[in-house]
């Protein structure tokens, strides 16, 4: 598969996440529901990464690669935290156009620390996307 094959199975994922977790946030603490949702990825991550017989590769990343990871991990569950307790307290309709800003936020963030190329068509685009997350919301 291509990267834009798998970006969008990443997208239709993302958008079952948010129905399910609507679904499933119901009674539920919003953490204890992260939680559980965080153990059924570790088990599944882990159970396909040792299959493929990465696990191997442990022993040779560098301090920075952990670093970073554990960092990303951490930014991980803040937003999971923050997802599911949105998804409790409003619509999934409403909580998605607003989580999804994170790609203009990324774009952004990419240009600004890692020197990613920033054209009149990405702001543009950037613009737009933002334009219509707050336009579901009127």
């Amino acid at each position: 598969m291509t990267w834009w094959m798998y970006a969008l199975a990443s997208a239709v994922f993302a958008a079952l996440t948010a129905i399910l977790a609507k679904v499933g946030v119901e009674g539920v603490p919003s953490t204890l529901a992260t939680a559980l949702r965080t153990g059924v990825v570790l088990v599944f991550a882990w159970s396909i990464a040792l299959a493929r017989g990465e696990g191997a590769a442990l022993t040779s990343l560098s301090r920075r690669t952990w670093l970073f990871l554990a960092l990303s991990g951490v930014a991980t569950g803040l937003s999971w935290l923050a997802y599911f307790r949105a998804l409790q307290l409003a619509p999934a309709s409403r909580v998605a156009p607003i989580d999804k800003l994170s790609l203009a936020l990324t774009l952004l963030l990419a240009w600004a620390l890692l020197g990613e190329p920033m054209t009149w068509k990405l702001v543009l685009g950037v613009a737009l996307m933002v334009c219509g997350a707050l336009l579901t919301l009127a």
